[in-house]
């Protein structure tokens, strides 16, 4: 990887992410190439990375021995086809971090030959504590495999998918979550506010109790549900309050908002991936 030049399409917050991760990571800012039109932009990365930026989408495509496609859905289908011909001679492996295209319409575009891995990342990357999903065919070889994954666990953990299907259960879940949690935590801190606690207060706690609750999570053993049993004692406060939320079939709630984000991931890939 420290020999390979890597080039970005598109120098937004998730491509930054990436290129932080990867520097931090050891891989040398002169193998990292972006291609972005926004000359402030340019500065921008080129000061805090130390990497090259150019304004040529094609002049860092056919430098790359791994391309790194991270624009906006609604433009990739253009950026792609228009790539396609400077991939060609040296065919490297491309990434797409853009949500919603499948990997038919991407290899589609950018030519057969080309090795396609897609990844759904999502916004705690910019902190490195992202969760990514990674799908490729049987066509991506293992040595590719594990240099799409060596990038994206750049900014956190990275899961692969057996079947693309899941990319759409997989963006209902750590795609579309990190703003679940957002709400269920502004809720908590006006629940707060309103029982009497000085707002700072209030979101100083909550956000807290959220950061403890992951950690306690991720470093136990134990699996959910007995983490929560072990807080909540009969006939105490914990206890009262779960009632309520299953008194209102929370449940049921979270499953019905996930499906309708996994129906809508289908619809948009499904629009966005036509000719």
């Amino acid at each position: 990887m420290n020999t390979k030049t890597l080039a970005f399409i598109g120098g937004g917050n998730m491509a930054s992410a990436l290129i932080n991760g990867l520097i931090e990571d050891g891989i040398p800012p002169q193998n990292i190439l972006v291609a972005e039109p926004d000359e402030k932009r340019r500065e921008q990365l080129a000061t805090r990375f130390g990497i090259r930026a150019v304004d040529d989408n094609n002049e860092a495509a056919t430098q790359a021995d791994i391309l790194i496609l991270a624009v906006k859905p609604q433009v990739l289908k253009d950026v792609a086809t228009t790539l396609a011909p400077a991939l060609i001679q040296k065919k490297p492996l491309c990434l797409s971090i853009a949500a919603g295209i499948r990997h038919t319409s991407l290899q589609r575009w950018l030519g057969e030959d080309i090795p396609v891995v897609r990844v759904m990342p999502n916004t705690p990357a910019m902190l490195k504590a992202g969760a990514s999903g990674l799908y490729a065919p049987n066509s991506v070889n293992e040595t590719q495999r594990s240099e799409a994954e060596h990038i994206v666990r750049a900014t956190g953990i990275a899961v692969w998918l057996d079947n693309e299907n899941q990319m759409d259960a997989l963006t209902a879940v750590s795609g579309s979550g990190p703003a679940y949690f957002f709400l269920f935590m502004e809720a908590m801190e006006n629940s707060a506010r309103k029982l009497g606690l000085p707002e700072k207060t209030a979101h100083l706690l909550v956000l807290q109790t959220a950061l403890g609750a992951a950690r306690m999570a991720m470093e136990s053993t134990n699996d959910l549900e007995e983490l929560r049993n072990s807080v909540t004692s009969p006939g105490g406060t914990t206890e009262k309050a779960l009632a309520t939320f299953q008194e209102h079939e929370l449940d049921q709630l979270v499953e019905k908002a996930m499906t309708a984000a996994r129906d809508r991931s289908i619809a948009l890939s499904e629009s966005l991936g036509t000719d």
